[in-house]
């Protein structure tokens, strides 16, 4: 019984191929848990597509990727000046982002990342005068910039590549390849149009693993279902039940991902107050969770253990039986499933429950507030 990630491998690929097509000298991303799919399978997937560049987060990373990945590999993180990074490969690439850095990398294999509208890491474009000595005196494999997902005011993505770049040719410094991250194929063409001599390689993660959402899905296997009566208390806090119904153990606890959430950035007045509405329920200790059944995804009896989840179904709820699987909504980038089944979207295991098997479910779920009053009353 497991939490499982399923892979249609022929509609993950091919989606992977047009973005390769769309991307020439595309730099893979690779990084943090693998996108859900792990490091290694990545790092195979990489070289199918024959990518001699690969990108990650962390000089451990790195390290880790060295023995599964035989080409050249970029540092994201950028280098700082007393680190305690593992021993690396002299085919590691590391990144930095001041001139200090690029001094104590003496024939190091170097990108350098310039500074963007996001204001993170970078050189400035004053201090890109200051780079002319020190790129002497290491094995330069570009400059990089990483641009912003939203664009609000200022030029546009391909705008600010091609200022960046201006600078840098203007500064006297050497253009042979540069790296862009979020920057999209109709306007990388247009660089590569302004700049015929300079290599442009997107570095691309999110869009290249995960463009194509019904290519996967994340399964959680049904390890018990008890019936319980209203007012009966269970589970590591002894809270009561809220109606009549069961509670349903699923594989999938914290040690997966299942329960982390990063804050959201939030425009407009309908987000904002579903967001409002969200948090009222959590203070009257109703989490929705990622485990759909029936076609809606279920209620957290409990908060989420380290490897299993408790969910309640009310009575009028058709109940799961033991062994089946229910989709899961997770994240790809914080969830860690016990394993990866190749697997064609036609041949995914059916549930006993048509609804969870629906593509539709990969959607929001609507809010049906009779069945939370009746599911969720506070007892």
């Amino acid at each position: 019984m497991a939490l499982t990630l399923y892979v249609d491998p022929v509609r993950w690929r091919a989606h992977q191929d047009v973005v390769t097509r769309q991307f020439p000298g595309m730099v893979p991303v690779v990084r943090g848990n693998g996108f859900g799919f792990g490091y290694e399978a990545l790092a195979e997937e990489a070289m199918r597509l024959k990518a001699d560049v690969i990108a990650v987060g962390t000089t451990y990373e790195a390290a880790r990727m060295k023995d599964v990945y035989s080409g050249r590999v970029l540092v994201l993180s950028p280098y700082w000046r007393g680190e305690q990074a593992p021993a690396l490969p002299g085919r590691v690439i590391r990144s930095v982002s001041c001139v200090e850095s690029l001094r104590n990398l003496r024939g190091a294999r170097v990108v350098v990342e310039v500074m963007s509208s996001m204001k993170s890491p970078g050189v400035s474009a004053q201090d890109l005068h200051l780079l002319r000595s020190g790129v002497e005196d290491v094995a330069l494999e570009g400059f990089a910039i990483h641009l912003p997902l939203n664009r609000i005011g200022g030029p546009d993505a391909a705008g600010e590549v091609v200022a960046c770049m201006e600078r840098l040719r203007a500064a006297g410094l050497p253009l042979h390849t540069m790296f862009v991250s979020h920057l999209g194929a109709e306007e990388l063409d247009e660089v590569q149009r302004r700049f015929p001599h300079t290599r442009i390689r997107a570095r691309i993660g999110t869009q290249l693993w995960l463009g194509d959402q019904e290519a996967t899905q994340f399964r959680a296997s049904v390890l018990e279902v008890r019936q319980v009566v209203k007012g009966e208390r269970f589970g590591f806090l002894q809270g009561k039940v809220p109606s009549d119904g069961c509670l349903v153990v699923v594989s999938g606890g914290t040690s997966h991902g299942v329960g982390l959430e990063a804050p959201k950035d939030l425009h407009g007045v309908v987000p904002r107050a579903k967001n409002v509405a969200r948090l009222g329920l959590a203070t009257a200790n109703h989490h929705l969770s990622p485990f759909v059944w029936a076609g809606r995804r279920r209620w957290f009896a409990e908060p989420p253990h380290l490897q299993v989840s408790v969910l309640f179904v009310p009575q009028d709820v058709p109940q799961p039986t033991v062994g089946s699987e229910l989709v899961a909504r997770l994240g790809h980038t914080v969830t860690h499933p016990d394993r990866v089944v190749d697997c064609s979207a036609q041949a995914w295991p059916a549930t006993t429950d048509a609804g969870t098997s629906d593509p539709a479910s990969f959607g929001p779920a609507s809010f049906d507030s009779a069945a939370f009053d009746r599911a969720c009353e506070v007892v």
